[in-house]
């Protein structure tokens, strides 16, 4: 067990790079299948094979064809049989991270996890048994183990043989970010040299079914700022940076990725699940989150929207991007990849980031192919047909229910 001081901030904060990025989405496992399908904008959405959806007014969704095995982990057989589906997508993405970064025998690095369900399919068929066999235990206790979310990140403890503290963030559709900003904090306060840190949640038919009652899922198809929305669609999946401080990367002649300068959060106080209609606080989330990179609006090259594809949603964050970006919205690049793959609730601003890696390092922008017809109220430039260009500076925004706004500036390393 590493007992960690209290955070004191340096008076020249360190530098802090991303040297590892591990994803599972609709699209694929790993870097490379996930960057061919964002680069050219090709929809990930199929009936959904989970649960039935029959009495659901929407039947689609970014479904991940999970392997039945696990990546090679510190993990025995046994252990990952009772792993849930979530803990499962975090364990891919975390080790495609590990592996990337290069990092061996690294037992004291904190770990900083987003997630809104942690293993709620385990929940459902815990729930499922005690109600139609309530006299049969097999299989209950593990359930309720496996099935809370400090355990998914026990279990990440346990494959690379780490004994870091682990925090756990649920912050709405936010939380992926905040994940990944929370651990910058911890860097950039001296309170450790790396970090694992990003998000992941499941499709269940607990969530499904209540963002349908809400009537919030698209019965048509995902189309975040066109004039015709009519709705998100979900998915699922994970994503997981290695970040650690520029020094400690230079010193070890690391790969680096990408550089994380600056995050910013606020709060709506405003609705349960209505965002603030002017945008106040992703405003704030924006602007704070350049003030901490030394950043102005014009020289951020591409946004990666929040973007639900919700009336509501969009109209707010495109308010409060016009109002950040002020009179250079108009060459701001701006797409929504959960046109692509869907809401991933908490594991949705980690994936995000991981895009706005790939942007930067390979030098083009996800585009939006299932837009019809631009709202007119979105006056910066979306995206949309494949786009190979310069993208020096790139911003992503993750905004949740209660008003849970967060905002990441990545920065291309030369």
């Amino acid at each position: 067990m590493v007992w960690y001081p209290p955070p004191v901030r340096p008076r020249d904060p360190p530098r802090v790079v991303v040297t590892g990025v591990g994803l599972i989405t609709a699209l694929g496992i790993g870097w490379a299948a996930n960057a061919q399908g964002f680069r050219v904008g090709r929809p990930a959405f199929r009936p959904v094979t989970l649960f039935d959806v029959s009495r659901q007014r929407a039947r689609l969704a970014g479904e991940v064809d999970l392997p039945a095995t696990a990546p090679p982990t510190r993990l025995n057989a046994r252990h990952v049989r009772r792993i849930g589906r979530g803990g499962r997508l975090l364990l891919w993405a975390a080790a495609e991270a590990w592996r990337q970064s290069g990092w061996e025998g690294d037992t004291d690095l904190p770990m900083v996890l987003g997630t809104t369900g942690g293993g709620t399919s385990l929940g459902q068929d815990y729930y499922r048994q005690a109600v139609g066999r309530p006299t049969r235990g097999r299989g209950q206790a593990s359930r309720v183990a496996h099935y809370q979310p400090q355990r998914q990140g026990q279990d990440l403890c346990d494959a690379f043989g780490c004994r870091g503290p682990v925090t756990l963030i649920a912050n709405a559709c936010a939380s992926g970010a905040n994940a990944i900003g929370h651990a910058w904090h911890l860097l950039r306060a001296g309170v450790a040299e790396r970090a694992l840190a990003g998000g992941y949640d499941e499709l269940s038919q607990l969530v499904y079914s209540g963002f349908d009652a809400l009537q919030a899922l698209s019965p048509t198809r995902c189309r975040p700022f066109d004039a015709g929305r009519d709705g998100l669609a979900l998915g699922e999946g994970a994503a997981v940076l290695a970040l650690e401080t520029l020094s400690g990367a230079q010193g070890r002649g690391a790969a680096i990725l990408a550089e994380l300068v600056g995050y910013g959060a606020t709060t709506d106080v405003h609705h349960l699940t209505q965002p603030q209609p002017q945008g106040d606080a992703a405003y704030a989330a924006m602007r704070a989150a350049c003030q901490c990179a030394g950043l102005a609006p014009g020289q951020v090259d591409y946004l990666n929207a929040h973007g639900t594809g919700t009336p509501l949603n969009d109209s707010a964050e495109a308010e409060a991007i016009q109002r950040w970006a002020g009179a250079s919205v108009t060459r701001l690049r701006v797409s929504s990849t959960k046109a692509v793959i869907g809401h991933l609730l908490g594991a949705a601003g980690a994936v995000e980031a991981a895009v706005c890696v790939m942007v930067l390092r390979e030098q083009w922008l996800p585009p939006q192919t299932t837009v019809e017809r631009l709202d007119p109220r979105c006056r910066f430039s979306l995206v949309t047909e494949a786009t190979s260009t310069q993208v020096e500076v790139a911003l992503s925004n993750s905004f949740g229910f209660g008003g849970a706004n967060a905002t990441l500036a990545f920065r291309r390393w030369p």
